[in-house]
């Protein structure tokens, strides 16, 4: 069986992905809507990973969510059926309630494909309305944004 997502590292976390068939349109390159797909099931697993179990469980036990507040994507290069890429995982900016996950991914040329930011605001589960980050969630983002800087 192939995987076509999977975690490779985690200092720099980095996910391998390989691009499946149904992910493209009828000229054979990935649909743009498919790059969010990519990296909302990047930045689950990077809180997985961050967070030691299943992301939504961390978060009922913690009572935060993490609605998206901004995505940008810098298309680089396009993907086609059965390309392999690696997304890696940076942090930008940590502030009071929100905070940047930098994904760039690299083609097996090492080549950048894209670049996009993801910023997350925390909220209150029930109320959805935006809370300072939990502060293991602090601590781990700036733990791990130490690490990598050194990269």
């Amino acid at each position: 069986m192939i995987s076509t997502e999977h975690v490779i590292a985690d200092t720099p976390f980095t996910v391998r992905r390989i691009v499946k068939w149904g992910q493209c349109d009828p000229a054979g390159v990935v649909y743009t809507v498919t790059f969010g797909e990519y990296v909302i099931s990047t930045a689950e697993l990077f809180y997985a990973h961050l967070m030691g179990q299943s992301p939504q469980r961390g978060k009922d036990q913690h009572d935060f969510g993490t609605p998206t507040r901004a995505l940008s994507f810098d298309f680089q290069r396009s993907l086609r059926p059965d390309d392999q890429f690696d997304t890696i995982v940076t942090i930008g900016e940590i502030r009071n309630s929100t905070f940047e996950i930098v994904m760039t991914a690299i083609n097996e040329a090492l080549e950048t494909v894209f670049i996009a930011r993801l910023t997350p605001v925390c909220v209150f589960r029930e109320e959805r309305k935006s809370r300072p980050l939990p502060t293991f969630l602090r601590e781990a983002l700036e733990a791990y944004k130490a690490r990598t800087q050194t990269v």
